[in-house]
């Protein structure tokens, strides 16, 4: 009898826990990309390209972080930035930014890989991360430097 109760309580307690995550399964299975970004933009800080060149240019100790392809990277970026790409980042940033207090720019190539890695980045604990808005190809566009 008691065996049976057990099996019974078990198995109500399985369900109730599957049908929980079936359920905030499916309120995340109609989100695009760009409601992934959309929401990233919610909670951090992006700058502008002018604004970024500003803080570069400032003698300060910036860090530009590039979230693209290590293919893009190579194929241009902007001085001094530091390849981390976005489906990495988690793994290897502890190596490459050890200091969670660092000024951090991030960028991509229009602004919607740098919005996540930075939002990303403020939930392992960065507190100075910034996105810097269009990317890449703002940057290009203001015909600012690149190596």
């Amino acid at each position: 009898m008691r065996k049976q109760v057990f099996v019974k309580k078990s198995l109500i307690v399985s369900f109730v826990f599957l049908f929980i995550l079936s359920l905030s399964a499916s309120c995340l299975a109609d989100m695009t990309d760009k409601d992934f970004v959309k929401e990233a933009k919610k909670t951090i800080k992006e700058i502008s390209v002018v604004d970024a060149k500003a803080e570069m240019d400032s003698g300060k100790a910036v860090i530009v972080v590039d979230c693209r392809t290590a293919k893009e990277f190579k194929k241009g970026h902007l001085p001094k930035a530091v390849n981390i790409p976005r489906g990495l980042l988690e793994f290897k940033v502890a190596k490459k930014l050890p200091n969670k207090a660092s000024y951090i720019i991030c960028y991509c190539k229009s602004g919607g890989r740098s919005c996540l890695a930075t939002c990303t980045l403020g939930q392992m604990g960065y507190t100075n991360v910034v996105s810097m808005d269009g990317g890449w190809k703002a940057w290009l566009k203001a015909d600012y430097p690149i190596e």
